[in-house]
């Protein structure tokens, strides 16, 4: 069986070559590629010298995060991608754990390692943290992370488990199972599109897994921070379009109205505290979805005709919301989940 790990790379030379060699150094059983979205800082060049080892992929335009693997991935022959950052820090035996699952279970679609932060380094990381969890109106949230609190890693999340979406930052993901489900999906471009395509497998019967056996150290917010007005743009267009596309018909219109008044409460806090860019980046993102309704609605009902066994494991009944701002439960084993 063949692995491949692809970090996909946009005017990233600087982490290429600050993580790059560690990939490499810890990878020696897989093929490493790097799959350039077009970037204009040398970046090709670079690895073309510095690591004539690594197998370059060059895209012919910068299409995000979902429209670049999608690119990239027709070019890679393997059975097994790895999906990695440019700003992750890999560490020792990091793909050995994860694989074995993809080889005991046919059914594992993705996996995921656990994420810790490269600068606070026994803290989890916000983009993944030990598995991502949605609640019942579509909010994602992971074991360690929750809103903007993560926690301390003290073991406490050391299991294997199923769990509902597996971080893009860092996705273990069987070929065959990523193909069937026609990759990614490039209406999202960034942010969330990595959900997408978990929910997609889970509804068609795929596991999604964490592996804590094995590490990374992720810096996080590497193209877009959390202070750029755009990220929230993204994160809010996306989240509704997500809700949409994939939701079970009897909590569609329930879920999109609570989440339409949650995100008007969203802006206004926004306004006072990050800024009008930030306030108008979500009138923004309810205006696009609006206007994408049609185009999202021939795709859920492709969707819809696809699905069969699904996998509900990861989808949380009650309201983080509530449980995070109102009921003050910051951690992940404050909430009621088995």
């Amino acid at each position: 069986m063949k692995t491949a790990v692809v970090i996909l790379n946009w005017n990233g030379k600087h982490l290429l070559e600050q993580f790059l060699p560690k990939v490499i150094a810890c990878s020696p059983n897989a093929e490493v590629v790097v799959a350039d979205n077009a970037s204009s800082d040398g970046s090709v060049a670079f690895v073309r010298s510095a690591f004539p080892g690594v197998t370059i992929v060059e895209n012919t335009r910068n299409n995000g995060y979902a429209g670049g693997y999608n690119d990239a991935l027709a070019c890679v022959d393997a059975d097994y991608y790895v999906l990695l950052n440019s700003d992750i820090e890999v560490t020792p035996n990091w793909i050995d754990p994860v694989i074995r699952h993809f080889e005991e279970d046919p059914l594992v679609g993705a996996i995921q390692p656990k994420i810790r932060a490269f600068k606070q380094r026994d803290q989890f990381e916000y983009a993944g943290a030990a598995g991502g969890y949605l609640d019942r109106l579509g909010f994602p949230f992971c074991r360690g992370r929750i809103f903007e609190e993560c926690e301390v890693d003290r073991g406490q999340y050391d299991d294997v488990r199923e769990v509902f979406w597996a971080s893009g930052a860092c996705m273990f993901v069987r070929a065959s199972v990523f193909h069937e489900c026609e990759g990614f999906d490039e209406m999202f471009f960034a942010h969330m599109e990595e959900i997408d395509l978990c929910w997609r497998m889970k509804n068609r019967g795929y596991k999604i897994l964490i592996e804590p056996a094995s590490v990374v150290f992720h810096i996080g917010g590497g193209t877009l921070s959390k202070s750029n007005w755009r990220k929230t743009y993204l994160n809010f267009r996306n989240n509704l379009e997500l809700i949409y596309k994939n939701i079970e018909d009897k909590y569609l219109f329930r879920s999109l109205f609570m989440r339409m008044a949650l995100d008007g409460v969203a802006a206004f806090k926004f306004l006072f505290t990050n800024g009008f860019s930030h306030f108008y980046a979500i009138v923004r993102a309810h205006l696009h979805f609006y206007r994408m309704i049609p185009t999202i609605r021939q795709k859920r009902r492709k969707l819809k005709a696809l699905e069969h066994n699904r996998n509900s494991t990861g989808v949380y009944m009650g309201s983080i919301v509530a449980d995070y701002f109102i009921r003050h439960k910051k951690t992940f084993r404050d909430l009621d989940i088995p």
